[in-house]
Formats: C-alpha cells, structure tokens, sequence
C-alpha cells in the first residue's frame, strides 16, 4: 500500500509541474505578444514631408546601331575576274574601280555592232536621198531608219554591259573582306565584299505610345555604348509614321557622327530621349513603393496611422520615381518598413529633412 501511494503521490506531483509549466509558459507567450504585436503600438518608421521640384523627364530605351549605309557588292555581269583593286578592310572612295570583269567577249560584240551600226547609217542616208527623188516609198525609207536605230540601240546595250564589267563603289566607305580571287569565275549571285558607310551612324530606338507626342525630329539624344564610358550624342531625324500594334511602340531613329571610329554597326546603345521638363513635379524614393496587381501604392502617414494610397507612376530612375497622381505637396510619405505595414496601422515617424 505503501509502495502504491507513493507512485501516485510522484503521478500527481510530476502532473501538477506540467501543468503549472504550461501556465507559466502561456502567460509568457501572451505577454511578449501583447508586447510586440499590440495594435495600439505603433510602429516607427522613417518618412519624407512631399515636395514639388522641376524634373527633367530622361527616358531610358534600348537602341542599336546601324551604318549609314550599307550594301553587298556584286557583279552584275558573269565573267573571269582579271583585277581586284581594293584591300580588304580598309577605305574606299566613291567611284574607285573595286574589281575588274573580262571584257574580251563584249568588246568584240561592240565592234561588230558598230559596223552594222555604221552600215544601218549609210542605208538610211541612201534612203534619204532616194526619197527625196522620188526613188523609194516613204515606207522604205523608214524601214531604213528603223534599222538605223536597232543598231544604235544594239550598240549601246554592250557599251552598257561593258561599262558593268567595272565594279566601283557606290560611296565613300569601308570595304570588308572579299570572297573572289583574280581568275574567279563570278555571277550575280556572288556576294563578292560588303561595303559599310561608318562615318556617320544611324540609331534605331522604339519609345511607348504614350510618350510619341513629345518626340519630334531634330531633338538631341545621348546614348552609351558597351564597354565605353564616353556619352555620345546624335539628333532625331526620322519617325516611323504609326505605332506597332503588336508593342504598342513608335521607332525612331537619329543619326550620330563617328569621328573616333570607335563605333560599329550591329552594336547595342543606351538610348537617353529628354522629354517635357515638367515642372511642379512629384518624385519620391523608388523604395516608397509597392507594386501591387492593380498598379501602385504608398503608405502616407494621417493623424498617426499609416493610410495606403494608390498613385499613377512613371518615369523612373535608379533611386527615384516620378508620381502623376495620388499624392501632394505636403503629404508625409512613408519610406521604410513599407512592406509590412497595413492600412490604418499606428505608425510614428522619423521624418528625413531633405
């Protein structure tokens, strides 16, 4: 009996320590909640008093670069290439003779065209002096021309084919490395070298629909390129004359001087396009905001409490943001702890003198 008394005296002991654990423990837990988590606590947070300055409204954009011109030199005739006047990758001037086509065969059909040319011309002045006496139909006489003519449109024709046997270049530029060699058998269909206008460079961007009103030719753009600190400039000079509908973007393009050679075609550019100053504008810290699924919000403080705000936001910078509407001059707009903050919650603020 003994024995069995003490088991359930330690049975009640051991129960009545679990329980007064689990007491104290829950007090405990309680307490640090209502510690940190009480409504009535407020949260303190830093913020700025809202103020109204001049922006000047850069948009950034993603361009490339295309030459000036650009095109593939061909032959227009087929041939044994016999001479090849120019070094690959360096600059060629407009009209300078590139490659040279045999011309052995036309220059043959030129003499023979220009006998029968000769010939058509003594029968029509024959025919002429037989006309006027009366000798010959007027009908003769203009077969006599017509042949006259046919010859001469023959001759001209190889002078022609013979003139294309000399290939010269189109404008003033660098060449690119050649596919023929001196005894080439060419054809049209031969890309022969590519010849690229690089002194000056054409800049191909594409801006959102909302901001084609304030684009207009002649504005002046910076742009950077890979690997380059420099800040090159270039002006306006073309704009596609609709929005794609598929982006619901407008191309531009702009035109930029490439004295130092230090830029090439089919490279990328950061495109900067200055758009309206606008005055009086809002711009706040980018980490004010918080992207939500219908658009964008702020927490403001109002009477003590954090009061959620949508606004309309736009053009964007590394730190900072520009706001259209939802907030105004002397609003105090809340700047950390912004995402753990809810609407009507107890806040005390730092504000940050700017």
């Amino acid at each position: 009996m003994k024995v069995k008394n003490l088991v359930y005296a330690l049975l009640i002991i051991v129960l009545g320590g679990f329980i007064a654990y689990r007491v104290v423990s829950n007090k405990k837990k309680n307490d640090e909640s209502k510690k940190f988590g009480d409504k009535d606590t407020p949260t303190t947070v830093t913020g700025i008093i809202v103020k109204t300055s001049t922006f000047d409204n850069n948009l950034s954009l993603s361009g490339s670069i295309e030459a000036n011109e650009q095109i593939e030199i061909r032959s227009e005739v087929s041939g044994i290439v016999e001479g090849i006047y120019f070094t690959e990758g360096t600059f060629v001037n407009k009209g300078q003779v590139l490659f040279k086509v045999n011309d052995i065969e036309l220059k043959a059909q030129l003499r023979q065209a220009v006998t029968r040319e000769g010939l058509a011309a003594e029968n029509e002045r024959r025919a002429k002096l037989l006309l006027q006496k009366e000798a010959i139909s007027q009908e003769e006489f203009d077969v006599a021309r017509a042949d006259h003519a046919s010859a001469q449109a023959q001759s001209q024709l190889i002078r022609a084919q013979i003139a294309k046997t000399s290939v010269k270049a189109p404008f003033s530029g660098k060449i690119g490395l050649r596919s023929i060699s001196p005894g080439t058998y060419i054809t049209p269909t031969i890309l022969v070298a590519k010849l690229v206008n690089t002194g000056k460079l054409k800049i191909t961007f594409s801006i959102p629909e909302k901001y084609a009103s304030q684009v207009k030719t002649g504005s002046s753009i910076d742009f950077t390129v890979s690997g380059s600190d420099k800040v090159y400039s270039a002006k306006t000079y073309a704009i596609e004359p609709e929005v794609e509908v598929a982006t619901r973007t407008l191309q531009v393009r702009a035109i930029a001087d490439n004295i130092d050679g230090k830029l090439f075609p089919g490279t990328f550019a950061d495109v900067k396009l200055p758009l309206n100053i606008i005055k009086d504008a809002i711009v706040v810290p980018s980490e004010a905001i918080i992207p939500v699924q219908s658009g964008k919000k702020v927490y403001i403080a109002n009477n003590g409490k954090a009061k959620e705000v949508m606004v309309d936001a736009t053009t964007r910078t590394d730190s900072s943001i520009l706001i259209l509407s939802g907030l105004k001059a002397g609003d105090t707009l809340i700047t950390s702890s912004v995402m753990s903050l809810k609407n009507e919650a107890p806040v005390k603020v730092n504000v940050k003198k700017s």
